[in-house]
């Protein structure tokens, strides 16, 4: 992953959801994500699993989710299905260096807002952050 910042940090909402989770089984991904989040001005926290994330007790302060699609245990497609049975919603953005037709299909299917093939530019990730955590109409 090519870790870069283009910009100034992020203006956000006083009131307004600000932390966004990064779910992935990779150590080294969790902090890079983690680190470049933090250089622009965001709050993370990081989940080692799918099943870690959805033992959260609450998700109300969960902004925007970073989520790995392909980990051991729960794959990102179980955790985004796991959230639409729970009728949980914020924007999520998946991540996978392997993709195929049938996992664009599903991830889109479930709502996620962006796809992002690793390695990915830190650039392309603050963009895909920035974008999800516009209010929607």
């Amino acid at each position: 992953m090519t870790i870069g910042t283009g910009g100034a940090a992020p203006a956000l909402p006083g009131n307004a959801m600000t932390i966004v989770c990064i779910v992935d089984d990779d150590t080294s991904v969790r902090r890079s994500l983690a680190n470049l989040l933090r250089s622009a001005g965001y709050r993370s926290r990081v989940f080692a699993s799918g099943e870690e994330f959805l033992a959260l007790e609450n998700f109300d302060d969960v902004a925007c989710l970073l989520l790995d699609l392909k980990m051991k245990g729960l794959s990102g497609i179980d955790v985004m299905q796991a959230l639409a049975h729970l009728d949980i919603k914020f924007p999520v953005i998946c991540m996978s260096a392997y993709w195929d037709e049938a996992t664009l299909i599903e991830s889109s299917r479930y709502g996620a807002s962006e796809c992002l093939r690793k390695p990915f530019t830190g650039d392309a990730l603050l963009t895909a952050v920035e974008i999800a955590l516009q209010p929607r109409h």
